[in-house]
């Protein structure tokens, strides 16, 4: 199995330049993650776009579509900013034949206590097991889009 891994941006992949905390959404970290943690299994990574999800529009959303829905693997990992992970993931469900599992960070995989690498880890172990469908791995859990919610008070995710 082949797993095909399209990164978007958001925080996962941030660059912070100052204590006011101005950034841009940087290189892919995902590689490297996968390379550091010795993951032996056969993979591709592809970008589609590099933004912050709440800058996010319909059109990118479809651009995101059209690369997934035309993508010849049948398992794929999406790395996406967390504030509109959901309605992407929303879109995308449509898509017959397809395992789809979107990920993210609540801080930069740059970051030393950040929770990147732990939730890359669970979407490529879930985008093997699942069957076809779309879902979001966050904290430690498999979401179905339709039931879940983002808790900015808690910094996490939630079923709804």
């Amino acid at each position: 199995m082949k797993i095909k891994i399209y990164t978007v941006g958001g925080t996962i992949d941030k660059v912070y330049f100052d204590r006011k905390s101005t950034y841009e959404v940087g290189e892919p970290k995902i590689g490297e993650i996968l390379r550091e943690a010795n993951v032996k299994l056969e993979y591709e990574i592809s970008s589609i776009l590099h933004k912050d999800s709440l800058d996010m529009t319909d059109e990118d959303r479809q651009l995101i579509f059209d690369k997934i829905v035309s993508d010849e693997h049948r398992h794929l990992v999406l790395t996406h900013g967390t504030d509109t992970m959901i309605q992407t993931a929303k879109k995308l469900k449509t898509i017959p034949d397809k395992v789809i599992v979107l990920t993210g960070a609540m801080e930069p995989a740059r970051f030393k206590y950040s929770d990147a690498a732990f939730n890359i880890g669970c979407a490529v172990a879930a985008v093997q097991v699942l069957t076809p469908g779309v879902y979001i791995a966050m904290n430690g859990r498999i979401f179905d889009p339709d039931r879940i919610k983002k808790n900015l008070e808690q910094n996490w995710f939630e079923e709804l």
